[in-house]
């Protein structure tokens, strides 16, 4: 049996669950209703964040099974998401060019885009990877 490549990494998952009570870590591991709840409520009042710190491996586990691993690197654009989103930058690591200078005149389109990218990033680089990973650009069929 073929194992897949790791889509999201296990390290950063630890450290940015340091940030976890504001929900840094379930945004980056694909969950971004359990990331706003954590956001409002400071991890669920720093219980929820305490129990994520043995959580961590599954839901790593997890987002290397619903997310495909590719050109586009989950890890990278996260980073470059949080600490340069409102610039666009993450969305031309991405390849949408045009996007990204918008989110850079508009400050991420004032703030809402930034928050949109927060919630779909992952299944954004996703279709991403997916387009890249077949050969045509775009999606492959089995052939039996």
């Amino acid at each position: 049996m073929e194992e897949r490549p790791s889509s999201h990494s296990l390290i950063i998952g630890y450290i940015i669950w340091i940030f976890g009570f504001i929900g840094a870590h379930r945004f980056y591991y694909g969950k971004p209703i359990s990331g706003t709840i954590y956001f409002f409520t400071l991890g669920l009042f720093f219980v929820g964040w305490l129990v994520d710190l043995f959580l961590i491996p599954a839901m790593d586990r997890e987002a290397d099974i619903r997310f495909q691993a590719g050109p586009v690197d989950y890890t990278v654009a996260w980073l470059l998401l949080v600490f340069l989103g409102l610039f666009g930058i993450h969305r031309m690591y991405m390849g949408k060019w045009i996007s990204g200078i918008i989110y850079l005149c508009t400050c991420g389109l004032f703030g809402l885009g930034y928050i949109y990218d927060m919630w779909t990033i992952n299944d954004q680089i996703t279709l991403i990877n997916g387009r890249q990973g077949n050969s045509g650009g775009g999606f492959a069929l089995r052939q039996q």
